[in-house]
């Protein structure tokens, strides 16, 4: 006999996220291979551009983070070959320089304590969203940690390597997972690795999405509490988690050079 069909939709969910907090465990994977893994991930789901767009993460020292050095591309990155820098993106652990655009990573860490990963990158569908200077629309249940989450900058500021794009960029971030930059590219702001990854992903597959529905007619709006029940039951540590280690799986399968202990 059923001891579920008679429960309410917030018991199912509740019911849900207690399992979810028993099956997904934390990796064992340091940050340094989350970030190698995330470059093979990503370069995978079409965020190469040749040697544009940065992935950065917190590391253990305050003021400091993770980055892959400039001239590999992403599917060159390996756990071993990320540079430590600080926020004047002096070189603390590796050899090579830091991509001069991480400086307005730097302004986003700065003022935004909860992030702890942050992909930037130029994906062909996103770029080619940006080029119309659109918003990013949010119209579809697949997408929805994405609601009410990605702000949008509609006016380019140059190439960011100056304080003032850091400000600028930051300044129209706000307190969103993700921001839109016209004529440019994305950028995630994650609370950890993994959700950050996910949510890079999720993005090129949204401008996509865009992009076709764009053609073919004019895009519906979901009805606004219904798709913040779903950002919020989309968005969480433990899916992200298991969005990552799908991720993660499958860019081994095809880069098992990107870890090398």
């Amino acid at each position: 006999m059923s001891q579920t069909f008679n429960a309410t939709k917030a018991e199912l969910m509740s019911q849900a996220q207690d399992q979810m907090r028993v099956h997904f465990t934390e990796s064992q994977w340091t940050t340094r291979q989350k970030i190698a893994l995330t470059c093979r991930a990503l370069y995978d789901a079409g965020h190469d551009s040749g040697l544009a767009g940065q992935i950065t993460a917190r590391a253990e020292q305050p003021g400091t983070y993770y980055t892959q050095q400039l001239g590999l591309g992403f599917d060159e990155i390996t756990e071993d070959n990320l540079l430590l820098v600080d926020e004047d993106l002096n070189v603390l652990e590796g050899s090579g320089m830091a991509n001069p655009a991480n400086r307005f990573h730097s302004w986003i860490y700065r003022a935004r304590p909860d992030v702890q990963c942050i992909v930037h990158t130029h994906p062909f569908h996103v770029t080619a969203l940006s080029m119309l200077a659109t918003p990013l629309v949010v119209s579809h249940m697949d997408i929805a940690p994405l609601y009410d989450d990605c702000a949008f900058l509609s006016d380019w500021p140059g190439i960011p390597v100056g304080n003032e794009e850091g400000e600028i960029i930051t300044a129209a971030l706000g307190d969103k997972k993700a921001i839109l930059l016209a004529h440019h590219g994305h950028v995630i702001a994650g609370s950890s690795v993994e959700e950050a990854c996910s949510l890079a992903v999720l993005i090129e597959r949204a401008a996509k999405m865009q992009l076709a529905a764009m053609a073919a007619g004019t895009i519906a709006e979901l009805p606004d509490r219904l798709a913040r029940e779903a950002h919020d039951w989309t968005l969480t540590p433990k899916r992200s988690q298991a969005n990552f280690s799908y991720y993660a799986r499958c860019a081994l399968t095809r880069h098992p050079d990107a870890l090398t202990s």
